[in-house]
């Protein structure tokens, strides 16, 4: 599998970002667009329990993805992933559950991408939560670099799966996402979150 390195800097300004971007000599790939995301494992959750790991659909607007992803540790260098194309988010999503898979969770985000030279720049935005930045590098010392360029502060870089996000707000852990079924900008904060947000 393919160690994804990247790291997230959260509660930023997208429009400040923005014009960091542009002078940075960045290209706008993607504007903001809905993504659309199937998680999935075994009704006995072995993806999880065995290895702490998922599969997952994802429709992102241009292409739909269907991946899995393992997280070894929140590292700069922990997440491992194995992705390809497809042609069909339904039919990507019966696939698995042909093989006996199951969808743990629905989730829907707002993604705009850039591109600055080998890196890729992601602006996020998930429900119930500040907007955030992800970036992925070839390596820790250009994430290193492009954090420093973009006035990010890398000892506050977060890494790993969104879990991170959510907890740098709310006072939970990773497990209460297990049981979020839904994550979507129509849908209230999930009680499992409500009671928990940090205070400002």
């Amino acid at each position: 599998m393919q160690t994804e390195i990247e790291a997230k800097s959260l509660d930023v300004d997208h429009d400040a970002l923005r014009v960091k971007l542009r002078a940075l000599g960045a290209t706008l790939e993607q504007p903001m667009r809905l993504l659309r995301r199937h998680n999935f494992d075994f009704p006995d959750r072995r993806l999880q329990k065995e290895s702490n790991g998922w599969a997952r659909v994802r429709d992102e607007g241009d292409k739909v993805t269907m991946s899995y992803k393992q997280l070894n540790d929140r590292t700069v260098h922990g997440t491992k992933e194995v992705c390809i194309t497809v042609d069909s988010f339904d039919e990507a999503k019966a696939l698995l559950e042909a093989l006996g898979l199951q969808s743990m969770s629905y989730q829907e985000t707002k993604r705009e991408s850039w591109r600055l030279g080998d890196l890729q720049i992601e602006l996020d935005q998930w429900p119930w939560t500040k907007p955030y930045i992800e970036i992925e590098a070839p390596d820790e010392a250009a994430l290193q670099d492009i954090f420093t360029k973009l006035d990010l502060a890398w000892n506050e870089a977060v890494f790993g799966s969104v879990e991170v996000v959510y907890r740098g707000e709310y006072d939970v852990t990773d497990d209460a996402f297990v049981h979020i079924p839904a994550i979507t900008f129509e849908l209230p904060v999930h009680d499992i979150l409500a009671s928990k947000r940090k205070a400002a």
